[in-house]
C-alpha cells in the first residue's frame, strides 16, 4: 500500500488488509514516496479511525518505497496518481510496471480513482478514506481467496 507520507492512507489500507487476512499466508506492508516521515508513527487520526472499526495500526512506522518492494510484493496499490506516477518511474520494467495499481481498481476497474488525502481533510475525510479502503481491501482477499491474486 503507498501513498504520499505513509502516516494517513497507506497505514490505514495496510491494517485493514493486514486483519482482513491474518488467517491467511499474505504479507502486507505499506510505503510512501517520499521520505517525510520515516519512521513516524500514523498519523493520530488515522489510529483512531482504525480503532473505531477494530483495527489497530499503532504499531507501523512510516517508511519509504524502495526498488527493491518490486521484489518483495506481487502487487503494489497506490491511492493516486501521484503515488502512481513516482512509483512507476522507479520501475526498471515491464514486470515491475504490472504490479502497480490504483487501490480503488478493484472496486471499479479501470477508473483509476484516488483516495483521498485526509491530512487537511478533518475526521470525516479519515472516515470515508476507511470506508473506500474496507470496500476495495474487500475485494483484495476475494481475489487471494480465489488465486486470482
Amino acid at each position: 500500500m503507498v501513498c504520499l507520507g505513509n502516516i494517513c492512507r497507506s497505514p490505514l489500507a495496510e491494517g485493514i488488509l493486514r486483519e482482513k487476512v491474518k488467517d491467511l499466508n499474505v504479507e502486507t506492508d505499506s510505503a510512501g514516496t517520499s521520505a517525510y516521515h520515516v519512521d513516524e508513527a500514523p498519523d493520530t487520526r488515522s489510529i483512531l479511525t482504525g480503532r473505531k472499526h477494530n483495527i489497530n495500526i499503532s504499531d507501523l512506522r512510516g517508511r519509504q518505497f524502495i526498488v527493491e518492494d518490486f521484489d518483495r510484493f506481487d502487487k503494489i496499490y497506490v491511492m493516486d496518481q501521484s503515488n502512481y506516477n513516482n512509483v512507476i518511474q522507479m520501475a526498471r520494467n515491464e514486470s515491475d510496471k504490472l504490479k502497480v495499481e490504483y487501490i480503488l481498481n478493484e472496486v471499479e476497474p479501470g477508473a483509476n480513482a484516488e483516495v483521498p488525502d485526509p491530512y487537511y481533510g478533518g475526521d470525516k475525510g479519515f472516515e470515508n478514506v476507511y470506508k473506500m479502503l474496507d470496500v476495495a481491501t474487500d475485494k483484495i482477499v476475494e481475489k487471494i481467496k480465489n488465486g486470482k491474486l
